[in-house]
């Protein structure tokens, strides 16, 4: 699928607080524990948990929450499809709606058990 200017906006004004509680069900469904969700968060985002739940308090955009995100540069290596989005394929002029698609699958890999240091791309050593 294609993302469009319409579905990147309406991502955008979405408020963060009202998407986060979906998320944590389906991760204490799955067994995780709520600091493996922050854990994978402030990984993303670098933002650790007291400012996570200030920026849930504020009620932010997603707009908001990414663009005050200090995205980790090994985001690049997340790839799959959310949603029928090929997220290696969004266009760069979609950052904001590859940042919450990134994020989704990594909530996604979470929750389906995969080990933390796959999920945060941790680089193998050579050795």
């Amino acid at each position: 699928m294609k993302v469009t200017a319409k579905k990147n906006d309406k991502v955008a004004n979405m408020i963060f607080a009202s998407i986060y509680p979906l998320y944590w069900e389906r991760l204490k469904k799955n067994g995780r524990t709520k600091e493996e969700f922050h854990q994978v968060i402030e990984w993303f985002t670098g933002y650790d948990e007291e400012t996570l739940l200030s920026l849930l308090d504020q009620k932010v955009t997603y707009r908001t929450f990414f663009e005050n995100a200090n995205i980790h540069p090994n985001s690049e290596m997340i790839k799959g499809v959310v949603c029928g989005y090929r997220i290696e394929e969004i266009e760069d002029e979609f950052r904001l709606y590859k940042q919450t698609r990134q994020m989704e699958k990594l909530i996604d890999e979470l929750a389906k058990g995969r080990k933390m240091d796959k999920i945060m791309r941790v680089a193998k050593v050579e050795g």
